[in-house]
């Protein structure tokens, strides 16, 4: 396997093609070429090596393209010397931005069709991950030739199907929008969640414990002034705060009001990703298999009350959610 390693010296970057071998169960790591500091020049510098070498790069060409584009946007960034964020680390932060970067200046720029189709790759793995933390029981293979071939899956209940064909629906429907952020806005995102899956689309008119969490969900006859504070914090702090430190605050106090009688982590996530996509983020994965990590941050916020912001109380959760933008971004929008 080859792939590109970077040394950083005196903040300056440079990078060299390795390749690591296992002969006899011991590996080998070898450097078998430089590639210079600048990362626009490693493509055609790897044009350049022996053709011994041509076919392991082919092999691995995606991930090593990855790395290129990465590291490309990266630079620029911190070529612009960014303020500091009391929720990031700095290299987070320039991370982050470089993916912005990336998704603003390369993907939006691709052919319509071509984003389109990067888009339903995205909701496939968002709606199977989104949908499974609330218990939906559909795989990943069966979702994805549900939504691609209309394929049903055997043994699963209508509701699980609903679940998933309702995400999609929803996620399409707002890629393009960029409405304000009111009541109307999120009763219509639940309603269109849960359409044909639960027919009280209001706000509840009952109080609900949510099951093994530490907070308490809002009394349903407050469901509506604590709305009003969401959304007039998020007024407040809309042009203050990094758009996925906002998302993040939105998303955590909306699921501690806990509006509806059901579906409300799922409209959580589609707002959080909203929020992210109308301030020109990428939206992101909430994946199943950090369902823990993703609980545990949500429940670190829960010192902030519901009307006030405070930065140590998120740091966890801002973290978390940055992570999980790196970790999926450069596979799916990288093209």
């Amino acid at each position: 396997m080859v792939y590109i390693y970077k040394k950083t010296i005196n903040n300056k970057s440079y990078y060299y093609l390795r390749i690591s071998k296992t002969i006899k169960n011991k590996t080998i790591v070898k450097d078998i070429a430089y590639l210079g500091n600048d990362p626009k020049q490693i493509e055609p510098k790897l044009k350049k090596l022996p053709s011994i070498y041509k076919e392991e790069i082919k092999k691995s060409y995606k991930n090593i393209n990855k790395f290129i584009q990465g590291e490309y946007y990266l630079k620029k960034i911190k070529g612009k010397k960014l303020k500091k964020d009391p929720y990031f680390d700095k290299e987070i932060l320039e991370q982050i931005e470089a993916i912005k970067l990336h998704y603003n200046n390369h993907f939006l720029k691709q052919n319509q069709i071509t984003i389109k189709e990067v888009y339903k790759q995205f909701l496939i793995d968002f709606a199977y991950n989104t949908t499974s933390l609330e218990g939906n029981t559909i795989t990943l293979q069966e979702v994805n030739r549900l939504l691609s071939e209309n394929l049903t899956p055997k043994n699963r209940t209508l509701r699980e199907i609903y679940d998933l064909k309702n995400t999609e629906k929803v996620f399409f429907n707002l890629l393009d929008k960029r409405n304000a952020i009111n009541h109307e806005l999120i009763k219509e995102i639940h309603k269109n969640l849960i359409e044909n899956i639960d027919n009280r689309t209001d706000y509840r008119t009952f109080d609900l414990h949510v099951f093994k969490s530490k907070f308490k969900s809002s009394p349903f006859q407050y469901i509506k002034t604590d709305i009003d504070l969401l959304l007039k914090l998020y007024k407040k702090y809309e042009k203050r705060l990094h758009p996925l430190v906002l998302a993040a605050i939105f998303h955590h106090k909306f699921e501690e009001i806990h509006p509806f009688a059901d579906g409300n982590g799922r409209t959580g996530r589609i707002l959080m990703n909203y929020i992210l996509i109308k301030n020109s983020y990428p939206p992101i994965i909430i994946k199943k298999i950090k369902r823990g990590k993703y609980l545990d941050s949500l429940g670190k916020a829960d010192k902030s009350g519901l009307g006030k912001i405070d930065s140590n109380s998120y740091k966890e959760l801002v973290s978390y959610l940055s992570s999980e933008m790196l970790d999926s971004y450069w596979n799916l929008f990288n093209i």
